[in-house]
């Protein structure tokens, strides 16, 4: 059986220089929620109680074959980047302002394979659920995304200095005849619990369309 392996996929590749790419349809479990990442004490922040939903569940799909029968078109698969979808307020996204935020709303995510149907992702919320006695699960819902058309740009260093980069990004698209549309996207690819700051390398990615002459 061949091993799904997402981080060969051409979309998760990335230059320090904005380019424009379409992004194709792709199967996501997603966790909504508001505010910063990071607690002003050492309580549980809503972000990590969603990335705590997101792993427990598609770990838990990854391993289905160990414990039970797996579905219909079953594949292993390597781990997807953690991706976030950034805006703030009731906006659709243009309005995302890092500099304040109480008013950020998310949306976490983890790419799943195509063979994760609706059914399944019950049954597997369902264990997740029963084998964990936590009811943080069920804030986790199964979509696809079709992001289409967008412009991107490799971030190296920390996320607080992403700013210049969102900027550069932003201005090739309008410099190119783009306007922007949908929220702000982000791909992760280091665990800050473990790496430097200056070396986290994360996507910085924005939905366009093409303007009307």
């Amino acid at each position: 059986m061949e091993t799904i392996d997402f981080r060969k996929d051409t979309t998760y590749k990335a230059n320090t220089q904005p380019a424009i790419i379409t992004v194709p349809k792709m199967r996501f479990v997603m966790v909504d929620g508001h505010g910063g990442p990071e607690a002003s004490d050492q309580s549980e922040t809503e972000f990590q109680k969603a990335m705590k939903a997101l792993f427990g569940i598609v770990y838990t799909i990854k391993f289905w074959d160990k414990k039970y029968d797996p579905p219909k078109g079953y594949a292993k698969f390597n781990m997807a980047p953690v991706e976030g979808l950034w805006w703030s307020g009731s906006g659709d996204g243009k309005d995302f302002d890092m500099t304040r935020p109480g008013d950020w709303r998310w949306t976490v995510m983890l790419r799943v394979p195509d063979f994760v149907t609706p059914e399944f992702f019950s049954q597997v919320v369902d264990e997740c659920i029963n084998s964990k006695h936590d009811d943080v699960y069920r804030n986790a819902r199964l979509e696809d995304y079709d992001e289409g058309l967008a412009v991107q740009i490799m971030h190296i260093g920390p996320y607080n200095q992403e700013a210049p980069n969102i900027n550069k990004m932003h201005q090739f698209a309008f410099d190119n005849g783009y306007e922007l549309v949908g929220r702000h996207h982000e791909l992760y690819f280091g665990d800050p619990r473990r790496s430097a700051p200056e070396k986290l390398r994360t996507i910085l990615r924005q939905p366009i369309k093409l303007v009307k002459a």
